[in-house]
């Protein structure tokens, strides 16, 4: 085994032998690189402070995203590229392009978050050279700034986009051939694992690596994106031990759109899965882009979002209302379930000891079905589900209902159907007259907790509602639609 990660730091080459499984990237960077325009905000990937971007090779191709760095454990990095603000002047000072639009636009004011719109601005820079409005604002979701200077940082990344001289220096584009030879170098052909004072890392250096891995330590925290398991260890400070990372496996990175629907590898992220899932279900897409920020999307993986269980996980409801099915795998083979029936309890899941989740098959909705997913949270973008619905139904000739999916999370332990709901209304006419009599039956189907997101009252209510809401989009009547919004 390989006992070292390696990758690049700017335009350094890195190789750490001694790490601890839940270091963060932020950490390191900050306390032992003293690379301190890389800042420390909220430590759970909601402000955006600490943006930086990481470059992967991808099918042979590099490609830079935003992540956060609070939440981004060093694990996570071998063969990458990571990036910070340091990274992007000149070496005889002369800002680059972006930085230089935030100056001439009055984008910075405190300061202490115009690190990170910088670098989320870059990488927006790098990958779309004429963003419009909506791409800006999609691109700047996942940072904060409390003072309020959203208009001016938005004409910055205006400004620079009309600003591409061919003589341009741009760190990544003038040693983008180098940096792809590097990291290819760097590539693993063996597993690495790291033994340190605070316990064990483990980088797998393939698909059946990892289930050799697990069957020997069957009780490791897998992380591939760390969107959510970089919670616990920022704010419960949760001890991991083991730790096994597969941010790399591109066996688990494939998304294929087939004759019948998609296959997701559990090692994609929302970002990569995006256009594959918005031309084929564009309502599922919708829902994408309200789940965190931009680098929340860039780090986050669909097949995690399944894998943990939680009861608010915003991908579940619409999957099981689509009737995916989940491949889960471990060293004695793999088997294929419902992906309903793999949430058992709170916590709990229908995962035995060594498995991992390797892939999720989503059908396509058949060509005369209606679907819809809604997401209820107290801000639109970069925030957790209150209540989340997902209806998937078919009607007959007349009218008839012969198949209705529908499952909520934030309305109980696991994200779950509304099964008395459906029962209320499978062989009746799709009308007023039976949504009304159905909405009594999610008393039977839900029970839900009051938090600080909500009320269990208004969860009770909103998920009737949004069946109501549901109904009304289906038979296209949008003034009754708008009165129901506006008592709503």
């Amino acid at each position: 085994m390989n006992d070292s990660i390696r990758f690049i730091l700017n335009g350094e080459d890195v190789t750490l032998g001694n790490v601890r499984p839940t270091e963060t990237l932020l950490d390191f960077l900050r306390l032992k690189r003293r690379l301190t325009g890389t800042k420390e905000g909220c430590a759970e990937g909601d402000c955006g402070a600490c943006t930086v971007l990481v470059g992967r090779l991808i099918d042979g191709k590099l490609f830079y995203e935003s992540v956060n760095a609070c939440i981004r454990f060093i694990g996570s990095l071998h063969a990458t590229h990571v990036v910070t603000i340091e990274h992007l002047a000149a070496k005889d000072g002369a800002l680059h392009p972006v930085q230089q639009a935030m100056v001439d636009c009055h984008g910075s004011q405190c300061g202490f978050c115009t690190p990170g719109f910088v670098m989320s601005l870059y990488g927006l820079w790098l990958s779309n050279e004429k963003p419009d409005r909506a791409e800006i604002e999609q691109a700047l979701q996942g940072n904060l700034c409390r003072c309020t200077g959203y208009e001016s940082i938005v004409k910055a990344a205006e400004q620079v986009s009309l600003q591409r001289p061919s003589t341009l220096f741009d760190p990544l584009q003038k040693t983008r051939a180098e940096i792809i030879s590097r990291l290819w170098a760097m590539q693993a052909s063996d597993t690495i694992s790291i033994v340190s004072e605070e316990g064990r890392l483990i980088v797998p250096h393939s698909v059946d690596a990892l289930a050799r891995v697990l069957a020997a330590e069957p009780t490791a925290t897998v992380i591939a994106g760390s969107t959510d398991v970089g919670l616990w260890v920022t704010k419960q400070m949760q001890h991991l031990n083991p730790v096994v990372f597969i941010t790399h496996l591109t066996e688990l990175q494939t998304i294929t759109a087939g004759e019948y629907g998609i296959a997701i590898g559990a090692g994609v992220t929302y970002t990569r899965a995006f256009d594959t899932i918005a031309r084929k279900i564009p309502a599922f897409a919708r829902l994408i882009t309200r789940i965190g920020g931009e680098q929340v999307r860039n780090m986050g993986t669909i097949g995690g979002n399944i894998a943990n269980g939680s009861p608010i996980g915003d991908s579940p409801p619409p999957l099981i209302a689509l009737g995916a099915q989940l491949t889960l795998r471990s060293a004695e083979g793999a088997r294929t379930i419902p992906l309903e029936d793999y949430f058992v309890a709170y916590g709990k899941q229908d995962r035995k000891p060594g498995e991992f989740v390797e892939s999720v098959f989503v059908p396509y909705p058949l060509a005369d079905a209606k679907f819809a997913v809604y997401k209820i949270s107290k801000r639109r973008d970069e925030d957790i589900t209150a209540v989340l619905g997902a209806f998937y139904l078919v009607l007959d000739e007349a009218e008839r209902v012969t198949e209705i999916r529908i499952a909520y999370g934030g309305m109980a332990a696991i994200p779950k159907r509304a099964r008395s709901v459906e029962a209320e209304l499978i062989g009746k006419i799709w009308n007023e007259a039976t949504i009304e009599a159905a909405r009594p039956a999610f008393d039977a189907d839900f029970q839900p907790l009051t938090d600080w997101r909500a009320s269990a009252d208004y969860r009770q209510l909103t998920a009737k509602n949004l069946l109501t809401r549901f109904y009304l989009e289906t038979v296209g009547a949008p003034a009754e639609l708008k009165r129901f919004e506006e008592v709503a």
